[in-house]
């Protein structure tokens, strides 16, 4: 089924392009380094070498959840079919448990973490939480379906490339999830795959601070994506109406 015209258009304006694939979060968050080269190795804890695409890696896990968390919030609230509401249900508890296995793979590696998305994941929550209606539905499963079939090569390179046990788990978990979160979408019947296919193979044109979520304020409490009562995805049980700190 094709989204209207006008959710097209949008749907591939430049605040709708790639989320993840070009993140690159600063250097100066959890470890030190002036390189840009992503197979640098900046740390050697217990668990093997910490390349700075492993850090970048944890950071994007978490970014994606600080956006799709309360986007999952939305299609349970607005979602006028129960494909998209039921999507919801498993953008939340997928990226509940995901952040807390990025919290506890964090700690251990020493690598900061965002409590905000970047500017543009914050512009897809403001879009969807603008839309109503059909608009919504149409909306939330092509902007979540490309955001997810983007990242999910990256998973694959990450998995395949790093030498870090913590970084190869949390990369296991993000792989089933988003895999989970694609066949939601899909079985909304609502994604333009013709348009998906285009957005996912172009390069995002935007200013990487679009890009690239803002650090933590010193003393900033840790925001927490509190898992849905009951913790089964795709079961009766709703959230906590927002993400908590501690």
């Amino acid at each position: 089924m094709r989204i209207a015209r006008n959710a097209g258009t949008l749907f591939v304006t430049g605040a709708l392009t790639l989320t993840l694939a070009a993140l690159a979060y600063p250097a100066m968050l959890g470890v030190q380094t002036t390189s840009s080269a992503s197979t640098r190795i900046i740390a050697n804890p217990p668990s093997g070498p910490l390349t700075e695409a492993d850090r970048d890696f944890v950071v994007k896990v978490r970014a994606a959840g600080l956006w799709e968390y309360p986007v999952g919030q939305l299609a349970l609230q607005k979602g006028t079919i129960p494909s998209v509401r039921t999507a919801g249900e498993h953008l939340v508890s997928g990226h509940a448990g995901l952040d807390e296995a990025c919290r506890t793979i964090a700690r251990q590696l020493g690598i900061t973490l965002p409590n905000k998305p970047s500017p543009q994941q914050q512009g897809f929550v403001a879009t969807l939480s603008g839309d109503s209606g059909k608009k919504f539905d149409s909306d939330l499963a092509n902007i979540l379906r490309v955001t997810h079939g983007q990242i999910f090569s990256v998973i694959a390179k990450v998995r395949a490339t790093t030498e870090n046990t913590l970084v190869r788990q949390l990369a296991n978990q993000a792989n089933s999830t988003v895999l989970d979160h694609i066949t939601v979408m899909e079985k909304t019947g609502l994604v333009n795959f013709e348009q998906v296919i285009v957005q996912e193979t172009t390069d995002p044109k935007l200013p990487k601070d679009n890009l690239t979520p803002p650090p933590p304020q010193p003393g900033e409490p840790t925001v927490v994506l509190t898992p849905p009562a009951g913790g089964a995805r795709g079961g009766a049980a709703k959230p906590s109406p927002t993400p908590t700190v501690g």
